[in-house]
């Protein structure tokens, strides 16, 4: 095997699995906010900014 062999064998793998693998990743970043056990984080953090904290005052 030679260097120029290794170099297309290498951009062949990233071509192709490497762009599946984005695809995977970019799916499961934009659904992960939707999953069932969300909505408390989701609920938390929307009235995070309206509760009250006088921190020992």
């Amino acid at each position: 095997m030679t260097g120029g062999s290794t170099y297309e064998t290498l951009r062949q793998l990233a071509d192709s699995w490497g762009l599946a693998f984005m695809a995977i990743v970019f799916l499961v970043l934009c659904l992960w906010p939707l999953r069932p056990g969300a909505r408390d984080e989701h609920t938390r953090a929307a009235n995070a900014i309206l509760e009250d904290d006088h921190d020992g005052e």
